[in-house]
């Protein structure tokens, strides 16, 4: 036995074999190899192929929609959302003078503003206090220039609040031909620091491998529970958020 664990040693990096002691160590509910019950996840397909909605709320609209609550007083002025105002009006309420919706095609007829974000040269500069961009992103291969384009579109002083996905179904239907990336607490900080600058954002990361799970079958957030949607392991990035403030004028 002394044997087999010295030469498990040697397979495995130091690190790696630490960390495996050190959960044994420390009494973790771990079930041993071959005895681990997956029930209703043994499955070759999911749940639901459309995020849970056919079951109730997605699970990372928990997470925007906290995200989008504790930054409600940001949702103000002139605003501008995608697709359409629904969080616009739902967590801005009377503090917004003006609600603008964008949408990449003119046969949404709710948008009053029509462009592509990596390439929307003909909506001015310094026009929007507020923007909200949910799960957006991922759907614009650009993206760089995107970022840029919401910069340059905000008032100073002016805040973004974004989100993207990080384990992530991808869109069955209508997205399907155009869902490039899924994005982690890294890349989301490497890509707003170049346009914003690393102290005018604030990342975080939200999810953990139960919520990813789940979020990956398609189930919906009401069939978890707070204790399991509010726990925080930046292994599991389900969804990651971005508020990013443009520098106001000297």
């Amino acid at each position: 036995m002394t044997a087999i664990k010295t030469t498990a040693r040697f397979l495995l990096p130091d690190r790696i074999y630490d960390f495996i002691r050190s959960r044994q160590r420390n009494g973790h509910d771990v079930p041993p190899v071959g005895l681990a019950k997956l029930g209703d996840f043994r499955r070759l397909t999911p749940i639901s192929r459309v995020f849970g909605y056919d079951r109730g709320t997605p699970i990372d609209r928990y997470f925007i929609e906290q995200f989008l609550e504790r930054f409600s007083a940001e949702i103000r002025g002139r605003v501008l959302e995608i697709g359409d105002a629904t969080y616009t009006r739902r967590f801005g309420g009377s503090l917004v003078t003006r609600s603008d919706v964008l949408h990449v095609s003119e046969e949404n007829p709710r948008a009053t503003v029509v462009a592509d974000l990596a390439n929307a040269d003909h909506i001015p500069s310094d026009t929007f206090d507020c923007i909200i961009l949910t799960q957006t992103l991922q759907m614009i291969y650009d993206v760089r220039a995107a970022v840029c384009t919401l910069r340059r579109i905000m008032k100073p002083g002016g805040v973004l609040l974004a989100t993207v996905p990080g384990i992530s179904q991808i869109d069955h239907y209508e997205w399907r031909e155009s869902w490039y990336w899924s994005f982690t607490q890294l890349s989301a900080r490497r890509l707003f620091e170049e346009a914003f600058g690393a102290e005018h954002i604030e990342i975080e990361s939200h999810g953990n491998v139960l919520a990813a799970t789940a979020f990956l079958q398609g189930m919906a957030f009401e069939e978890l529970n707070r204790e399991e949607l509010d726990y925080n392991d930046l292994d599991y990035p389900v969804t990651i958020t971005i508020k990013a403030e443009k520098e106001p004028r000297e």
